[in-house]
C-alpha cells in the first residue's frame, strides 16, 4: 500500500447508543471516543434521542455530525422495568444489562432502517459500534454489514468480571443475584453471530478477551476503554510536606471498599500521619461517617459528598495518593484520572485497576478476602507514609503513561490503526499494550 492510501480518512458510521458529554461512566466513554474519532476520520455518529440536546450544546450539528434514533417506545418501558427489579438506585447492574440486551436490537433495527441504503451503497468504509460496552449485547447489524462488504468493528467490550470469593454479602447488597447466571449469555445466538461477522473486536479487559472463543482471538485487539480528556485533567498534583494526603473517589457502596480503606488507614489517621478526602455519595455515606467517629479518625477525614466531574481535580490535586480498594471495577477510569494529575494509585490487583497499574507508577495489593485486603492496604499505607519520597517518581511515571497511551486523542489514533488493518491498509493486527 502507498502512503497516500494510508493517509486517506476513513468514512465511519459510529453507533453509540449511549453517548453523552454531560454524564459519566458508559455514556461519557461513548461520547469521548466517538467525538475523538472525528479528529482522525470522517465520522457520523448515531445515538439515542435522549442524548440530542447534549450533543447540540457540545457544538455538533444534527444531520451533519450526528443523527438521533428514537427507540424510546421499547427502551423506556424496559428501563422502567429494570428500575423496579433492581430495587435501588445504582444497583442490579447485571439486571439492567440483561434488559438492555433485550431492548438494544430494536435500536439497531432502526439504525439499519435509516442508514442501511447508505451502507449498501458504500458511503461508509466502516461501521463501528462503540456502545453498548457490554459483551452480552448482540449487534444484528454486524451480519448485514458483512453481507455488503463493509467491515464492522465492535468495542471496546468490557464487563462481567466475576465477583471475588469472600464478598458474597457485597454482591447481595448490590442486588447482583442475576450475576450467578451471567455466563448464559455465551449461549445466545446473537452473541455468536456478532463475533462471527465482526472484522475486529476491541476488548477492554483481559477477562473479556478470555471469554471470546479461540476461533475469534485473531480478531481481538486489547484496548482498555477508558481514557482522559487533558482539558478536564490538566493540573498537576501539588506536593506538600507533612502527613500523607490521600483521596478516595467513587460511589459510597460496599464493593468500592471505602469502609475497608477507612479501617486500613485508621492507625495513620488517628496518629495524624495521614489525611483522607472521601469524594462521592451513596448509601454507605452515613455509615462511613459513623465509622470514622467510632474509630476516632474524624479530625483527618473529610467527606465531600457528590462533586461534579469537572470539579473533581480541584480536590484531587491536594493529594499525593489515590487509595482505591474496589474489588470489582470493569474499567477504573478514576485510576487514569489520578495518574493524569501525577498521583500514583493504590489499588486491588483485580479487574480494571489491576490491569492499568504497574509498580513503576503505582501500588497493588493482591485480591483476597476483606481482612487480607485491609491488611494489605494498611501495610502499603504505612510503607508510603514512612517513605513519601517514592511518590514523586511514581507520579511522574504515571503522568507520562497516561500522556503516551490514555488520552482520547491517543485512543482515536489507536482505533484508526485498527481501521487501517481491517481495510487492508496495514498488514499486521495492531498491538498497543
Amino acid at each position: 500500500m502507498t502512503n497516500t492510501a494510508n493517509t486517506q480518512r476513513p468514512k465511519v458510521l459510529v453507533i453509540a447508543e449511549a453517548a453523552n458529554p454531560e454524564w459519566v461512566s458508559v455514556p461519557l466513554v461513548g461520547w469521548s471516543l466517538a467525538n475523538a474519532l472525528r479528529q482522525v476520520c470522517d465520522v457520523h455518529i448515531v445515538t439515542q434521542i435522549r442524548n440530542c440536546d447534549a450533543f447540540l450544546r457540545a457544538g455538533l450539528v444534527e444531520g451533519a455530525d450526528f443523527s438521533v434514533i428514537d427507540s424510546e417506545a421499547f427502551a423506556r418501558p424496559m428501563w422502567q422495568l429494570g428500575n423496579k427489579l433492581r430495587m435501588g438506585e445504582g444497583k442490579g447492574w447485571t439486571m439492567m444489562q440483561a434488559l438492555a440486551a433485550l431492548s438494544y436490537p430494536y435500536f439497531e433495527r432502526l439504525v439499519w432502517k435509516r442508514f442501511g441504503k447508505q451502507i449498501r451503497d458504500g458511503e461508509y468504509d466502516i461501521v463501528h459500534r462503540v456502545t453498548p460496552l457490554s459483551p452480552t449485547v448482540s449487534s444484528p447489524i454486524a451480519a448485514k454489514c458483512r453481507a455488503v462488504g463493509v467491515p464492522f468493528v465492535v468495542g471496546p467490550l468490557n464487563g462481567g468480571v466475576p465477583w471475588p470469593k469472600g464478598f458474597e454479602s457485597e454482591r447481595m447488597k448490590e442486588r447482583e443475584w442475576l450475576s450467578y447466571l451471567r455466563s448464559a449469555y455465551k449461549l445466545m445466538p446473537g452473541r455468536g453471530a456478532t463475533l462471527n461477522n465482526a472484522a475486529a473486536i476491541l476488548v477492554g479487559s483481559r477477562h473479556t478477551q478470555s471469554e471470546v472463543p479461540k476461533r475469534h482471538q485473531g480478531k481481538c485487539v486489547y484496548m482498555p476503554e477508558n481514557a482522559i480528556d487533558p482539558a478536564r485533567f490538566s493540573r498537576k498534583a501539588e506536593t506538600k510536606d507533612g502527613p500523607l494526603r490521600a483521596c478516595f473517589i467513587g460511589r459510597m457502596v460496599a464493593y468500592k471498599g471505602p469502609d475497608m480503606l477507612l479501617e486500613a488507614a485508621a492507625p495513620l489517621l488517628r496518629d495524624g500521619r495521614m489525611s483522607l478526602d472521601m469524594i462521592g455519595d451513596g448509601p454507605l455515606l452515613e455509615p462511613l461517617k459513623a465509622q470514622v467517629q467510632a474509630e476516632g479518625t474524624q479530625d483527618n477525614v473529610r467527606f465531600h459528598g457528590w462533586v461534579a466531574h469537572d470539579e473533581v481535580q480541584d480536590i484531587m490535586i491536594n493529594s499525593a495518593l489515590l487509595a482505591f480498594p474496589s474489588i470489582r471495577e470493569f474499567g477504573g477510569g478514576v485510576v487514569l484520572e489520578a495518574m493524569a494529575l501525577g498521583i500514583p494509585p493504590l489499588v486491588v490487583d483485580y479487574a480494571g485497576p489491576g490491569e492499568l497499574v504497574e509498580s513503576a507508577y503505582g501500588f497493588k495489593v493482591p485480591i483476597g478476602d476483606r481482612a487480607q485486603i485491609v491488611e494489605g492496604f494498611r501495610h502499603e499505607l504505612e510503607h508510603i507514609a514512612q517513605s513519601p519520597e517514592i511518590l514523586a517518581e511514581k507520579g511522574q511515571a504515571a503522568r507520562a503513561r497516561v500522556e503516551a497511551l490514555f488520552t482520547w486523542q491517543q485512543k482515536a489514533q489507536q482505533v484508526l490503526q485498527v481501521y487501517d488493518w481491517v481495510l487492508g491498509r496495514a498488514e499486521q493486527r495492531p498491538s498497543f499494550f
